[in-house]
């Protein structure tokens, strides 16, 4: 029996950075220039409770995707630490590990073409024992109805198939090893608005039937209202901001995460003209001192240039990083 208590995630002070090694000889010698590093990931802390459904949001490149990659395993962490069920996440055994699964963003490239659907979506609980070769035609057929999906398609490869049906292929193969998350990576962003709307309602009724946890890593703000019950707001590798839905979208505390929320769309100020946030996202091989966004802030002060804010409570369950709150 789980404890409910003990988070299912647990991310405490996790940063990943790229392109970090030894340098070798030379580069003691002072022959060869160090590597660049990119610190895609910066001291977040994130926990997620059991049922929950964490949207994770900011723009291109600010470190969304690579953090979900380390909640799923796929990556392991520069420092910190990512438990599951409280037990860390290296000393997991492979049964263990499918607890947490995978939804990726590209259906076309997430999916071996060289592979009928029902080896995609059915190898690994064959491999794992939640199957034998003698049931596993039934086992395959039931993840994919589940899915929205004809069993009669197991045989088919994935080129032979639209977006919004591979991408069932790939909830189909995440469900197959009985999960208890889901980290959803753009996972609707490369499929017409129809679809979306579709995949989206799979996505709740499979958290409704099953008792899912989602981390759903996105950049649409209005699918993260529909959808989730709590929002993180990073930038350029760091959580500026975590709320509830209700309380984010009607009381964002951040500059950044205001900047979010007026661009987007909505019917009532369709006449009234559009506002990009000032500035491009700087780059994670070179971060800006102090508060990463303050190039980019219509508030920033000489100590915001100078000191990076702690990520302080401004109401209960309300969380922002900014220099303004104190």
């Amino acid at each position: 029996m789980a404890n409910e208590s003990v988070p299912l995630i647990e991310l405490r002070q996790v940063s990943k950075q790229f392109g970090q090694a030894p340098g070798g000889l030379l580069q003691r010698l002072g022959l060869r220039q160090p590597r660049p590093v990119t610190r895609a990931v910066e001291g977040v802390d994130l926990r997620i409770a059991r049922g929950e459904v964490v949207g994770l949001v900011g723009e291109s490149g600010c470190g969304k995707s690579t953090l979900g990659r380390m909640v799923a395993g796929l990556l392991p962490a520069s420092s910190g630490s990512v438990s599951v069920d409280g037990q860390p996440m290296e000393s997991l055994s492979s049964s263990e590990r499918l607890k947490v699964q995978m939804v990726f963003q590209d259906p076309y490239a997430s999916l071996n073409p060289r592979l009928r659907v029902d080896r995609i979506v059915g190898e690994g609980a064959l491999r794992q024992g939640l199957t034998d070769a003698g049931g596993f035609d039934d086992y395959v057929s039931a993840q994919l109805r589940r899915a929205g999906l004809s069993p009669q398609l197991r045989q088919r490869y994935p080129h032979q198939f639209s977006g919004g049906q591979r991408q069932r292929i790939g909830i189909a193969r995440a469900l197959a090893v009985q999960p208890q998350l889901l980290v959803c990576d753009e996972s609707v962003a490369a499929l017409d608005v129809s679809i979306q709307a579709q995949i989206l309602n799979l996505f709740m009724d499979l958290r409704e039937q099953l008792g899912l946890t989602y981390l759903f890593i996105s950049h649409d703000l209005g699918v993260v209202e529909h959808l989730c019950d709590r929002v993180v707001v990073m930038y350029l590798g760091r959580v500026v901001e975590s709320a509830t839905v209700d309380e984010l979208f009607a009381r964002a505390n951040h500059p950044y995460t205001q900047a979010l929320l007026a661009q987007i769309p909505r019917f009532e100020l369709r006449r009234s003209q559009y506002q990009a946030i000032r500035g491009e996202i700087p780059s994670p091989l070179n971060p800006p001192s102090g508060c990463h966004f303050h190039p980019r802030c219509p508030h920033a002060t000489a100590r915001c240039r100078e000191q990076a804010p702690a990520l302080l409570q401004v109401s209960p369950g309300h969380f922002s990083a900014c220099h303004l709150n104190s």
